[in-house]
């Protein structure tokens, strides 16, 4: 119990603070030297000897190389993240919209019903025709293209 016991009021509040600050900056720097490092593999601009130029020159001298980065090719990073953003949105999207429809598979019931009743409202089929391809499409023994196709053809 040699050891010296130190108490809380040993460590002032203003340097619990400052402690706090200079974490905060360094996860703040660690975050953006991340972020730089993430931006120069994404940039299709650059040829691969000058993203292992930026990458040695980021890692070497880490302070000056995140600065320069910065200043010289800060301005478009955000572009580059918007545009990386909106890409995978849209992957997504179009991947979402493959799994509703199923991809090449038959539309739906509901799909087809829509498809019979906006054709008949443009006067395209009469309602004689509308009800017979209405009984097949909830039958399930076909699509109504070939019913509503057939004799909107002829007129």
């Amino acid at each position: 119990m040699d050891g010296q016991t130190y108490l809380a009021y040993d460590y002032p509040l203003l340097s619990v603070f400052w402690s706090m600050l200079w974490l905060f900056l360094w996860i703040m720097w660690f975050v953006l030297l991340f972020r730089i490092v993430v931006d120069i593999f994404r940039d299709d601009d650059l040829s691969g000897w000058a993203k292992a130029g930026w990458l040695v020159f980021t890692i070497l001298l880490p302070f000056l190389g995140v600065f320069v980065y910065v200043i010289a090719r800060g301005r478009n990073m955000g572009r580059r993240e918007v545009a990386q953003a909106r890409a995978q949105q849209a992957a997504f999207d179009s991947y979402i919209r493959e799994t509703a429809h199923g991809a090449g598979a038959r539309p739906s019931s509901v799909d087809e019903l829509a498809r019979l009743s906006e054709i008949r409202s443009r006067g395209d089929i009469t309602d004689e025709e509308f009800r017979r391809a209405k009984e097949l499409v909830l039958s399930g023994q076909g699509p109504s293209s070939g019913t509503g196709a057939g004799s909107s053809a002829g007129r």
